[in-house]
Order: structure tokens, then C-alpha cells, then sequence
């Protein structure tokens, strides 16, 4: 079910549903991806899941905007600020609270979203600590996807980074037409450390944060030249089947009662 499509009156007759919110971002994906990459790839996931889940979840608009301000030394992000985007979140959390929906997923496309994303959520719930019955979710797409990724045909990457061969494999299935393949070259070079990994290859035990400028010349991470637009079908398919078992699931979630 699609939430723009009613009006005010049939909302109070919904609020029993999973309020599903998209959220994507308008950032540089390297020389050869769309700045909306995430956005297409999330949106389109969310088409999927709202098509297959019927009148069990309602989908709101994708949320094109995102906390993208580790990408603005590349010409065409726009971004806005942490603290912006926690509120923004916010006010769209608490403004699906205040017309009755108890159970509310942000369903995620873009890294740069979970941080302030998963505040805004905290800082609700810590107000609202005695709504037992009301449950907030944050779910990243290819996070509930990652246990599956192994089991693609070919793939050269163990996981999703940025304008890598899974992300390019994405657009190259949806938007074919947006993709440079000629300009997609990711960064490899890995960092000396045990714990700071800086490419897909190297697990970072460690959080370091650090403009996108300083890891990649380019943009992008990973191995973009080995996407094919099999694997991004692939990965649309699996993204698909693990965001409609999660909203499934969080409809079934009961209420929490103190211990």
C-alpha cells in the first residue's frame, strides 16, 4: 500500500499496518554511477517489497536526501548535516507516531544515514520509554541481504561498499543507461593496519572517520569493473526477499511486557 495515495480520513484505518519509510541519498558514486544511485536501488527495492507485501505494510515516499557530508568534495552531493537529518528523521518518526501507526521502519539505502538515523530513533524511543506496544526499526537493505550475498554467481566482493561491483551490478540492472562502465575504477590499495581496513578486501575493526576524499581519488570503492547487470538482478532479488521477511516479521513482533 502506497501512503500517499489516501487521504487523511482512511489513515486512522492503517495505523494497524508497518509504516515503511525509504531512505536514500543524492551523492557522488564515483566517475561512472548516478548521483541517485542510492535512491534507485533503494526505491526500487521498496516497489518490490511494497508489491509483494499487499495491504500487510504502507510505504511512504523514498527520502531522497541523506547525511552525505563525507561526499561533498565531489562536485553534485547535496547533503544535509548530521544534525539536520537526525531532526528531519525525527520529525517524520514522530509524525507517524502522532497519527496512531505503532510499528515503523526506516528502510535504509545509504551508509551515511544509519548513524544519525539510528540517534533519532534512540532519542524517540527514550522518550516514549513507557509505549511498550511501539516498536522503531532502522533495517539497511543490503545489511539483512549480506548472509546471502555468497551465494551470487560470480561475484568477486564478499560485501557492499560504495560504487563497487555490487552497487554498479545494481544500476547496471535497473538504469543501464546512467552507467560509464569505461570511467568504473574503484580504489584497492590497502591501508597497513590490523584494524583499519580502507577497501572491501579488509574487515575494519575500528570506526575512523574520514572525508570520502581522503580514501578515493575516484569515488568509489571496490571492484565496479567486475559488475554485470546478472548480479545486479541477483541482488535486487535477494534485497527483495530479506526486506519483506523483516517487515513480516516486525508485523508479528507482540508487545513488550516488563520482565
Amino acid at each position: 500500500m502506497l501512503y500517499g495515495e489516501h487521504n487523511w480520513t482512511q489513515i486512522p484505518d492503517l495505523t494497524d499496518k508497518v509504516a515503511v519509510v525509504p531512505l536514500g541519498s543524492l551523492e557522488q558514486h564515483g566517475r561512472h554511477l548516478p548521483l541517485l544511485t542510492d535512491t534507485i536501488t533503494g526505491a526500487e527495492i521498496a516497489r518490490r517489497a511494497e508489491r509483494e507485501l499487499g495491504d500487510a505494510a504502507v510505504f511512504l515516499p523514498t527520502l531522497y536526501l541523506g547525511a552525505s557530508d563525507h561526499h561533498l568534495a565531489f562536485p553534485g552531493t547535496v547533503s544535509l548535516h548530521n544534525q539536520t537529518y537526525t531532526q528531519v528523521i525525527s520529525d517524520l518518526v514522530e509524525s507517524l507516531i502522532g497519527s496512531g501507526f505503532r510499528r515503523i521502519v526506516l528502510l535504509n539505502a545509504h551508509g551515511g544515514n544509519s548513524g544519525p538515523a539510528t540517534a533519532a530513533l534512540y532519542e524517540i524511543r527514550m522518550r516514549r520509554r513507557d509505549e511498550k506496544d511501539l516498536w522503531l526499526v532502522l533495517a539497511t537493505w543490503y545489511t539483512l541481504a549480506a548472509p546471502h550475498f555468497s551465494s551470487i554467481e560470480g561475484m568477486i566482493q564478499e560485501r557492499l561498499s560504495h560504487s563497487c561491483e555490487m552497487e554498479t551490478s545494481l544500476v547496471l540492472a535497473l538504469r543501464p543507461e546512467l552507467v560509464q562502465m569505461e570511467d568504473a575504477r574503484g580504489c584497492t590499495e590497502p591501508f597497513p593496519s590490523q584494524f583499519y581496513g580502507t577497501t572491501v578486501e579488509q574487515t575494519s575493526r575500528v570506526v575512523v572517520p574520514k572525508p570520502f576524499d581522503h580514501i578515493t581519488e575516484t569515488g568509489a570503492l571496490g571492484h565496479p569493473e567486475f559488475a554485470t547487470p546478472a548480479k545486479g538482478q541477483a541482488l535486487i532479488e535477494i534485497g527483495t526477499q530479506q526486506v519483506v521477511a523483516c517487515i513480516q516479521e516486525v508485523a508479528s513482533w507482540p508487545t513488550m511486557q516488563p520482565h
